[in-house]
């Protein structure tokens, strides 16, 4: 585009423009043919990224735990969704940067080497994942779905299968990212509560309590520098 518009007309025109020509092929070398699918499964393995990331890793927690935060300051539109996510993906990259460490080391590079299987390679992929989960998710939550699922009792966590220890996961996050919300609800629920006492007292039922505690909110959570508390109990959680 910046040739087409600062050379002469008769020379931008001149200028040949590349060529994108898919083929298939027929070839008697097997290498190619196994190369060409593991790029297919490569692309496929991308495409399911973000479902991975939401099921298998921390951001479930740390996102609903500042979601809650923003609604327990009263300021549901502040900070935004984007910042939100973000810091949520940000953190979750730290928190799992040596799970992912490990499958790279364990299954993603002895792939691409040829030294492992398809099949070895999703099994010492789905391992430290594993591991991270069985860390995070309570027996409870656990035994309900290994019973649901009709299995034989599994003598360690190994021997359950993804497909059962995802959704006890996340059921336990859910658990306790509601439960640090809690505690961040009490001391604005209880400052929302000495306002509109204080309100009432003085006979000012037309204005809006809201409107009067969200300023010693917002004060209160600087004071104490809540944002630093907040990362910080949440990035303990996972140690």
């Amino acid at each position: 585009m910046l040739m087409f518009f600062l050379l002469p007309p008769q020379l931008a025109w001149a200028q040949p423009l590349p060529a994108i020509d898919l083929q298939i092929q027929p070839t008697d070398d097997p290498a190619r043919v196994v190369d060409t699918v593991k790029l297919l499964v490569l692309l496929t393995m991308l495409s399911l990224i973000p479902a991975f990331l939401l099921m298998m890793t921390s951001f479930i927690r740390i996102v609903i735990v500042l979601s809650l935060l923003r609604s327990a300051l009263g300021i549901p539109q502040t900070p935004p969704n984007q910042v939100i996510i973000g810091l949520a993906l940000f953190l979750t990259i730290y928190v799992m940067s040596p799970v992912f460490n490990q499958v790279n080391n364990e299954a993603i590079q002895p792939y691409i080497n040829n030294e492992v299987s398809q099949e070895e390679f999703f099994e010492l992929a789905s391992d430290p994942l594993r591991d991270f989960m069985a860390k995070h998710t309570r027996e409870k939550d656990l035994a309900l779905f290994v019973n649901m699922s009709g299995m034989d009792q599994p003598a360690n966590v190994s021997e359950v299968p993804l497909t059962v220890f995802i959704p006890a996961f996340v059921i336990s996050e859910l658990k306790t990212a509601f439960q640090m919300g809690f505690l961040l609800y009490v001391p604005f629920l209880v400052i929302d509560m000495v306002v509109a006492s204080t309100l009432m007292s003085m006979g000012m039922f037309m204005l809006p309590p809201v409107i009067v505690s969200l300023p010693f909110k917002l004060l209160l959570f600087v004071m104490v520098d809540g944002w630093y508390l907040v990362i910080k109990s949440l990035m303990e959680s996972f140690a």
